[in-house]
């Protein structure tokens, strides 16, 4: 499915601090993104200088900001939906592998339950061939604060 760019501008997150490059596929109960670790991000200049790695929690905070657009596709066209996602619980993080500049993640996300507003989640990062991040997640909807 060709996604349009106002899937990405659904969720609260711009640049510098999206985590998200491009939608590859999305349906109700699953979204593949990718995010291209760019050379020039700024984490990169002080994060293990000389050997730069990318932050395992941006890792992280890519599969959230994925379950976001998720849940913005499930609930498109619904008015009354609350209008920020939010983390509320990480559960069982696997980090596998380091991820240097340049490099291209894949982030799937799968939704595993739903129980009212709360959406858990599973989340398979990799890089290449390589698996990178296997983690559990919820968000929830809640209002946004004026």
């Amino acid at each position: 499915m060709t996604v349009s760019a106002s899937l990405l501008d659904s969720i609260p997150h711009r640049p510098p601090f999206r985590f998200v490059d491009a939608v590859v596929e999305v349906d109700s109960d699953r979204i593949v993104t990718t995010y291209t670790a760019d050379e020039s991000a700024d984490f990169f200049k002080g994060h293990y200088p000389g050997q730069p790695i990318m932050p395992g929690v941006l890792i992280g905070e890519a599969c959230f900001q994925s379950g976001a657009l998720l849940m913005a596709y499930r609930h498109k066209g619904d008015a009354k939906r609350p209008a920020v996602p939010v983390l509320t619980r990480i559960q069982d993080a696997r980090f596998k592998q380091i991820v240097q500049p340049g490099e291209r993640l894949r982030i799937e996300v799968t939704l595993d339950d739903q129980l009212d507003h709360a959406v858990y989640m599973s989340a398979c990062v990799t890089a290449g061939k390589k698996n990178v991040l296997r983690v559990r997640f919820c968000c929830m909807l809640a209002e946004r604060q004026e």
